[in-house]
Order: C-alpha cells, then sequence, then structure tokens
C-alpha cells in the first residue's frame, strides 16, 4: 500500500505482556512526527467475548469487527500533514482482512511466555490480591496459554520480521528503526543517534 504520499504503516505484535505497547510508545519518542494507533484503546462491537473460545473454535481472525481502527487508520493516513509513519499497537500482523491492506510492515515481538506471563502479572495486578493473582495464573494453566500459543502459531509467522522480545527495549526499537529505514530508505535517525 505504501507510495510517498502515504506514510508507511507498522503494525507491532506480540502476545499479551509481549512489550507492543512499551515499543511502539519508544518509538514514538524517537519519531516525533510519526502517530499511533493503539488496539486496546477501542471497544468492538460484534466480536469474540472469550478469546480461549475463540481460539477453541479455530481461531477466525474475521470474526474481529475492526471497522473503527480501520476508520480511524484511513483518516490518519490521508491527514494534511501527513505523518511520518503510523505505528498499529495491534495483535494480528496480516490475518484479519480490514487492516491487511493498510500494513506496510508486520514486526512480531517474539517475548518467551514466561516473560510476557510476569510482565502482564505486574502490569495488570500491582495493587492485586495475592489470590486475584493466583485465579489468573490458574486462569492461564487451565486455557489461556492457548490463546498465547495461537499467536505464536498463526501471527508470528505472518510476520515480516520476528524480533526476540527478550532483548532490552532499547535494542528492540533500534533494531526496528534499521528495518524502517533499510525497508522505507528513509533516515530516521542523524549519525549521533547510531
Amino acid at each position: 500500500m505504501h507510495t510517498n504520499s502515504i506514510p508507511p504503516v507498522i503494525a507491532i505484535a506480540a502476545v499479551s505482556g509481549g512489550g507492543k505497547t512499551t515499543i511502539t510508545r519508544r518509538l514514538m519518542e524517537k519519531l516525533p512526527h510519526a502517530a499511533a494507533l493503539y488496539f486496546d484503546d477501542y471497544t468492538f462491537e460484534d466480536c469474540p467475548e472469550d478469546i480461549c473460545e475463540w481460539v477453541e473454535n479455530g481461531a477466525n481472525y474475521e470474526e474481529w469487527k475492526l471497522a473503527p481502527l480501520a476508520r480511524d487508520l484511513q483518516s490518519m493516513l490521508q491527514s494534511q500533514p501527513p505523518p511520518s509513519f503510523v505505528f498499529l499497537d495491534y495483535p494480528f500482523a496480516y490475518l484479519n482482512s480490514a487492516l491487511r491492506g493498510y500494513i506496510d510492515l508486520s514486526i512480531f515481538i517474539d517475548t518467551p511466555l514466561d516473560i510476557a506471563l510476569a510482565r502482564r502479572i505486574l502490569r495488570d495486578f500491582s495493587d492485586g490480591s495475592i489470590d486475584e493473582v493466583r485465579e489468573d495464573i490458574t486462569g492461564y494453566l487451565q486455557d489461556g496459554r492457548m490463546a498465547y500459543a495461537e499467536m505464536l502459531s498463526a501471527v508470528k509467522p505472518n510476520s515480516d520480521l520476528i524480533i526476540d522480545g527478550s532483548l532490552p527495549v532499547d535494542h528492540i526499537v533500534e533494531r526496528i528503526l534499521d528495518e524502517v529505514e533499510a525497508r522505507f530508505k528513509v533516515r530516521v535517525r542523524n549519525d549521533e543517534e547510531r
């Protein structure tokens, strides 16, 4: 989809706790003329309510009705002046047709599941009780892990670039900036930043 007049759209995917939002925010700091859309900012109607049930039923990515996100992305791409890049903090890579045609580069942050789970617990239960943490881990072991495994088996192979999510955030961001410069033939950093 990328042309010189339309900014490239770069999707950042990972399992929950894998670093999508942290990486996207850090990229926004490095590229001040870029814009970002965050999947978690949206409430989508007529979408799977139970992720584990959705995976058990075959994980049909078209069941996710992403029209509000697609509309906002299209509007952002047509804005004047346009952003230099648009980052999507978005879990599905090219697997949903509502966004597939907009994405120029899909990156999967391949975070080991134990690290992702630990990050998610720290994030979601900072004020929670140990019983809430136990309940969440029990749910993860019984059902939730299969949703993580779905991401690894479907989204990861449908991504253009896979980056080790156990690397420090700054290394991940630098690797993405290297790929952006090479793929889109632009300089996004000056020599002092390299």
